[in-house]
């Protein structure tokens, strides 16, 4: 996974939702642009949380990105 790879999904019109997959087998999701940053060296992300935590990730953990099916929000469990 490349700085550049994750970009292009990042900054792709209209924006798609989309995975991240960690070596350590966790998934994290991308749902809307402004819940990502990148950091100026291009090592690290920013992942905004909706409980309003940030998750530092660096790239290199990366295994892959895979867009969501038409940019589908992550099914939230009902209350």
């Amino acid at each position: 996974m490349t700085i550049d790879q994750l970009r292009q999904l990042y900054s792709a019109k209209p924006f798609r939702a989309f995975d991240i997959h960690l070596a350590d087998n966790r998934t994290l999701t991308v749902e809307h642009p402004e819940q990502l940053a990148f950091s100026p060296t291009g090592r690290t992300i920013h992942i905004a949380h909706t409980d309003d935590t940030v998750e530092t990730v660096d790239l290199l953990l990366v295994v892959s990105v895979k867009p969501r099916p038409n940019g589908a929000q992550r099914r939230r469990p009902r209350a």
